[in-house]
C-alpha cells in the first residue's frame, strides 16, 4: 500500500463514518421532526415501529458522527437496517433492485464493516482510548 494510503487510511474511515452517521441521523430527524420534511415520515406515530426506527436512527447517527462508541451503535444499526430491508422491502420482490431495498442492504453491510474497523482516527472514541491509555 502507498504510504500516501497507509497514513490516511484511519481518517478516510473517521469520514466515512461521519458521513453515513449523518446520513442516519437526518433519517430519525425527518421522521421525529419533520426536518427535513419527507411526506412519507410526516405521520410517524409514537411508539410504533417506524417511530422506534426512527429513534435507532436519531441516537446511533449522532453516536456514529460523532464517533462514541461506534462499534455497538453502528452493530445495533446494521441490525435495523437488515430488520428494515426484511420487514419492508423483501416482501415487495425477492430481487433488491426491484423492492427498493438496496440502500438499506448497503446500509446494513456498511454499519456491519463500523462494528469491526471502529471510529478511525478522528473520532471520540480514539480520543478517549489515547486519553486513558495516558
Amino acid at each position: 500500500m502507498p504510504p500516501f494510503l497507509v497514513v490516511w487510511k484511519p481518517r478516510i474511515l473517521s469520514v466515512l463514518r461521519l458521513v453515513v452517521g449523518l446520513l442516519m441521523l437526518e433519517h430519525g430527524l425527518a421522521k421525529l421532526f419533520q426536518f427535513p420534511y419527507v411526506e412519507q415520515f410526516a405521520h410517524t406515530l409514537p411508539y410504533t415501529l417506524e417511530w422506534w426506527s426512527a429513534v435507532i436512527e436519531l441516537a446511533g447517527g449522532a453516536l456514529l458522527a460523532l464517533g462514541l462508541f461506534t462499534r455497538p451503535a453502528a452493530f445495533i444499526l446494521s441490525g435495523e437496517m437488515a430488520f428494515a430491508y426484511f420487514l419492508v422491502h423483501a416482501e415487495r420482490s425477492f430481487f433488491p433492485i426491484l423492492n427498493g431495498g438496496e440502500l438499506a442492504i448497503v446500509y446494513c453491510f456498511l454499519f456491519l464493516y463500523l462494528a469491526d474497523a471502529g471510529g478511525g482516527a478522528w473520532s471520540l472514541d480514539a480520543l478517549l482510548k489515547k486519553r486513558n491509555a495516558s
